[in-house]
């Protein structure tokens, strides 16, 4: 006759909770409990230094290589790279290289903060009512999409040949990048949070505040950052077009300098600073804020 007995259960935890569930609380609490420590200087030359430093010393390679083997042999239409560094010697001992970075700079930023405290509650009047964002919403786009250098020419009849004038042409660029980033972040905060918001009493400006631009942060941030694309971009244009005298030279300035003296050398100074600008910004501000964005969201992995 066959055996009713059945095969033992497996033996239990002593706490009671299943062994596959304790496992996994486990590796919960290993991942919870992972030391933060700072990166050791190896890994982090490693890892961050050494590959852009590789890279420039690639094109410089590469650059230097066109010269050598007589694949470009005008120094009028490809300079050396020796050349180019002669103009920055040159710049920076009389004193004027930080001069062309710095009246960028002042007037990039400035304008790009006059952008900002426009273009936020702009974008947040277009996303919240309905009527605004019927009205101008596909203008904002249709702004976006419109090359900055157009505003150039009608600034300049409007304002004159002046920093208002510049000021005005990163608006018209960076103010509808901004708008529209912070619309697209409004649009994909989840329905629930803005009904617990209300739950709670957050309505109006404090609902904006606290659970609103806070929620829409990642798109917010990008808007940004594109914001500062087309602000930078905006600024050479018009520091290219409308140069002056009286406005000091910038490093759009310059560039059209170097191409009114036939440089070449002093064109590839320009590009190569308004790279590095760019590049600049990108990594003292905007990464440090896009960190902070996904440690605060448990999205940031430290490697």
């Amino acid at each position: 006759m066959a055996s009713t007995e059945t095969t033992p259960a497996r033996d239990a935890e002593p706490d009671g909770r299943d062994e596959g569930l304790g496992g996994v609380e486990a590796g919960l609490d290993a991942l919870e409990d992972t030391p933060g420590g700072r990166t050791p200087l190896r890994k982090t030359f490693t890892d961050k230094i050494l590959p852009p430093i590789t890279a420039v010393v690639v094109v410089l390679l590469l650059w230097q290589g066109l010269i050598t083997f007589h694949v470009v042999d005008d120094p009028t239409k490809l300079p050396s790279p020796a050349d180019v560094g002669r103009e920055f010697k040159d710049a920076w001992l009389q004193g004027t290289l930080l001069g062309f970075i710095w009246t960028s700079v002042s007037r990039g930023l400035l304008g790009f903060l006059f952008a900002l405290a426009i273009g936020t509650p702009l974008g947040l009047v277009v996303a919240r009512v309905k009527f605004v964002r019927a009205a101008i919403g596909p203008v904002l786009s249709g702004l976006q999409s419109l090359p900055s250098v157009a505003w150039v020419p009608p600034a300049v009849i409007w304002l004159g040949l002046n920093n208002s004038m510049m000021y005005a042409v990163i608006l018209l660029g960076a103010v509808p990048s901004i708008a529209n980033g912070l619309v697209s972040g409004i649009d994909q905060v989840p329905p629930l949070f803005l009904r617990a918001g209300r739950t709670m009493g957050a309505t109006g400006l404090r609902g904006a505040w606290h659970i609103v631009l806070p929620a829409a942060l990642p798109g917010y941030l990008a808007g940004l950052k594109q914001g500062w694309a087309f602000s930078w971009r905006s600024l050479m244009a018009a520091e290219i077009i409308a140069s002056s005298p009286d406005l000091g030279i910038g490093l759009g300035a310059l560039l059209e300098n170097g191409r009114n003296a036939s440089s070449m050398s002093l064109v590839f100074q320009a590009i190569v600073l308004i790279l590095f600008v760019g590049i600049a910004i990108d990594l003292l501000i905007f990464s440090p804020l896009e960190r902070w964005v996904l440690r605060s969201r448990g999205l940031f992995v430290k490697s």
